[in-house]
């Protein structure tokens, strides 16, 4: 059975009736903003959730123009996630991954091997072992004290690990960079929604204590006219 339609006051479009937001649910400044767009539009009636989050995006967009003076390219995704009803978080790990090269990818396994345990012991070994076999067990070494080799050999091999490790360094930094940036994003939308939730929470007691002060004056004019009446 095709659920029941109704056509938005707002954009004129058929939408279905779940997706209908009566209009005194609507904070006031939001309110604000579609009677300046639509003038025929009021709170007794009902706004799609459509256009109620283009204009909560239209609003907090003014808000952060208020209170920061301009609005980033950074913070306008943030409301056009609002808008889209878009999640933020994102897996960091897989973003700085996915465009990953294979120079890079080498980079980072050697940085990983090279600050490891299994590193400095291979790496003892290999050295006590050198030591060992020209002095002790070699009749002929090929390469005697003062280790002339074994010098050029470690030296070749920290020229070439480091460039490599400051490759990697870079690459954590960019994730960092990257890490601090969702994170920036979270915590702005976050922001916003509870000041969003906050006000409608406002607006809804707001609404209620009218409410509770009309119950109020109608029970106390029946209680003036019981009282005549008596």
């Amino acid at each position: 059975m095709k659920a029941k339609e109704t056509a938005c006051p707002v954009c004129g479009k058929q939408r279905p009736a779940h997706q209908m937001v009566p209009g005194a649910l609507v904070r006031q400044g939001i309110a604000e903003l579609i009677m300046a767009d639509h003038p025929d539009w009021n709170e007794k009636q009902s706004v799609c959730r459509t256009d109620l989050n283009h204009y909560r995006s239209v609003f907090l967009e003014k808000v952060l123009q208020q209170e920061k003076g301009e609005v980033s390219q950074l913070d306008r995704q943030i409301l056009d996630s609002i808008r889209e009803g878009e999640l933020t978080a994102a897996n960091v790990n897989k973003l700085s991954d996915e465009n990953l090269s294979f120079g890079q990818h080498l980079a980072d396994r050697i940085a990983e091997f090279g600050g490891s345990w299994t590193f400095i012991i291979l790496f003892g070994a290999t050295l006590l072992s050198w030591i060992i076999l020209n002095v002790y067990l070699v009749r002929h070494p090929f390469d005697p004290f003062p280790f002339i080799l074994l010098n050029l050999v470690l030296s070749c091999l920290a020229a070439i690990q480091a460039p490599v490790i400051m490759m990697s360094q870079n690459r954590q930094e960019a994730k960092d960079r990257l890490r601090a940036e969702q994170d920036y994003r979270i915590n702005l939308k976050a922001e916003l929604e509870i000041r969003a939730l906050h006000e409608k929470m406002d607006h809804l007691l707001l609404q209620q204590w009218e409410r509770l002060l009309e119950i109020q004056q109608l029970q106390v004019e029946m209680m003036e006219e019981l009282g005549k009446k008596g």
